[in-house]
């Protein structure tokens, strides 16, 4: 049957606890992280607005992000020479790329979210009413999924060589596609075509946001209110900052940047999929007092 073997970080040996000890911490951070994040927001009943909702969407993205690449991550760094089945592969990869396009999504309705809040606070209620909420939560799911598929769909027909040594600890689809045989130019295009519909799409959405807000806070009169503008975009600034710039960066080596060492391509892997999950939920309860709140009840009272 054909298989993939997965592979750890270069250079540093597989079974190797000091390094697998880490990454458990990491995803267990996460687990609480993002648990503790939808649990607040279900308890407590001032936080139960568009915003709130848009950002226990993006807590629900990061934990499916991260669950995809939890076993096989771990397994890697605790199985010496760790194999996977190519149907096992070819799952993890279309829900990796599936969750990845839901949290781009989430992040330009949280743009959208800030953009109404600020733009136009008087018809914040009437404008993000909970059906469009809840319908665009819906279509941005539709959309990662269906966008997805295909890649999955074309990959699964492709004939693969006599290598198949990945470069990272999970299936991505640049990495898969780069050993397969044959034509791969209909898979590489319409992948490309699909993170440019998502990623490259969302992120000037939430650009044009962005320049739209600054306008309206500049031209607010009260120093006051411009600062208090300025900090309710910092969580989600934070965590746009955070999903993109690995996003990017893994993009452009993976087509670009094949002459680069092979350290550069499994850091960049490993922080796009592993830092906005473990980040996101610190810079929200940092950022929000409601939600900071609650967990500091929580711990008192364990």
């Amino acid at each position: 049957p054909l298989t993939f073997t997965l592979t750890g970080i270069p250079g540093v040996p597989v079974s190797s606890s000091w390094v697998a000890l880490p990454l458990c911490c990491l995803y267990l951070l996460m687990l609480l992280g993002n648990c503790c994040l939808l649990w607040t927001i279900r308890a407590e009943q001032v936080l139960h607005s568009p915003m709130y909702h848009f950002l226990s969407m993006l807590a629900l993205a990061d934990l499916g992000l991260s669950l995809c690449t939890l076993p096989t991550v771990l397994a890697t760094f605790s199985v010496p020479a760790t194999s996977l089945p190519f149907q096992a592969c070819l799952a993890q990869m279309y829900f990796i790329h599936t969750f990845s396009a839901i949290e781009s999504g989430v992040l330009v309705a949280m743009a959208f979210d800030r953009f109404v809040a600020i733009c136009h606070p008087l018809r914040y209620g009437s404008v993000l009413s909970s059906s469009l909420v809840a319908r665009a939560g819906v279509l941005i799911v539709l959309r990662g999924v269906c966008l997805v598929l295909p890649v999955a769909v074309l990959m699964a027909r492709m004939p693969f060589c006599s290598s198949r040594v990945l470069s990272h600890s999970f299936c991505l689809h640049q990495d898969m596609l780069r050993l397969a045989c044959g034509d791969v130019r209909p898979s590489s295009w319409y992948g490309l075509s699909a993170v440019l519909l998502t990623k490259g799409l969302d992120s000037l959405a939430i650009l044009l946001s962005y320049v739209l807000i600054i306008r309206a806070i500049l031209g607010s009169v009260s120093t006051e209110a411009r600062a208090k503008a300025f900090s309710t975009c910092i969580s989600h600034l934070c965590a746009v900052l955070i999903f993109y710039i690995p996003l990017i960066g893994l993009s452009v080596i993976h087509r670009f940047g094949k002459h680069l060492p092979p350290l550069t391509h499994t850091l960049l892997a490993d922080a796009y999929l592993l830092v906005p999950p473990v980040l996101n939920p610190l810079v929200y309860s940092w950022k929000t007092k409601q939600i900071r709140r609650r967990l500091l009840l929580l711990l008192c009272r364990r």
